[in-house]
């Protein structure tokens, strides 16, 4: 069996991060290592969270893990709240990476063209460092955008996206996907770049109207379990923007419909069929 080391944050509700992330791992066949960064009673869209910080932990617990001689097939970051715990998660790279691990980053920083009001414009900044040291990088237009240093678009063309996943591969990156990328109207997806290969991906299913916290952080838990179960990066790319896609939809048949985080759970069974008819196509 796989085994993952994620390094983000746990928000006890609000569905994101951690309690996404383990869930949907787990349910892709892999075993899931926490690494937290933070412990918050809520993510950060409620207002009064609290928030303790576990940065000084990090070192004693992967001291542990060395000791014990634990291997990683692949070493996963989201969201991390300041640039010590980016140091930290490089460290733990540096430290655990080997010649099979696959070092996947997902660069949570921002939206709608804008950072999250926790940091500061020299954040993105910093998470090129992070990016530099990863084989696959997820960032959103918003967050590619502050990293490459380009101006944020709402509209956009091709070449607009390949210039960005241009940039974005020369801080040293194997690949880089853009998510939320729509090519045209009413639809939206990922566009990626290889560049090792030098060869662009584009998938595009139908948007969906709304728009939920934790949607990012199941795109990248998705496509980073149907890597280690042996899918292509298109491929898996294709299913977490499928899968993503689905559990939108799923939440917006809640008469409730809970803004702070999507039914991801309810949708977790089509999950599991998705992953096992890609499997048995690779046979």
């Amino acid at each position: 069996m796989k085994r993952i080391l994620t390094i983000q944050d746990i928000s006890c509700l609000g569905k994101c991060s951690i309690t996404i992330a383990l869930p949907l791992l787990s349910a892709m066949g892999v075993e899931t290592v926490i690494l937290p960064t933070a412990l918050l009673s809520t993510h950060t869209m409620f207002k009064g969270f609290t928030c303790l910080d576990l940065s000084d932990q990090i070192r004693p617990i992967t001291r542990h893990w060395k000791d014990e001689g634990v291997h990683f097939d692949a070493i996963y970051t989201g969201y991390l709240g300041s640039e010590k715990d980016i140091d930290l998660a490089g460290e733990v790279i540096s430290e655990f990476r080997q010649d099979d691990t696959l070092v996947f980053v997902d660069p949570v920083m921002g939206d709608n063209g804008k950072l999250y009001a926790a940091f500061d414009a020299h954040y993105p900044v910093k998470n090129r460092e992070l990016c530099a040291l990863a084989d696959v990088i997820v960032p959103n237009i918003t967050e590619g955008s502050l990293m490459a240093e380009m101006n944020y678009k709402e509209s956009y063309d091709r070449a607009y996206l390949e210039e960005m996943l241009s940039h974005l591969c020369s801080f040293g990156c194997g690949m880089a996907a853009l998510t939320g990328v729509s090519l045209s109207e009413g639809q939206t997806g990922v566009m990626g770049y290889d560049n090792r290969r030098k060869e662009y991906f584009s998938y595009q299913n139908e948007h969906v109207p709304a728009s939920f916290h934790g949607t990012g952080d199941i795109f990248a838990s998705v496509t980073v379990g149907a890597l280690m179960n042996g899918l292509s990066w298109p491929q898996s790319l294709k299913m977490a923007a499928d899968y993503t896609a689905l559990t939108i939809r799923e939440t917006m048949k809640d008469n409730k419909k809970p803004w702070y985080g999507v039914n991801f759970e309810s949708t977790i069974p089509e999950l599991v069929r998705m992953l096992s008819e890609a499997k048995a196509s690779l046979r």
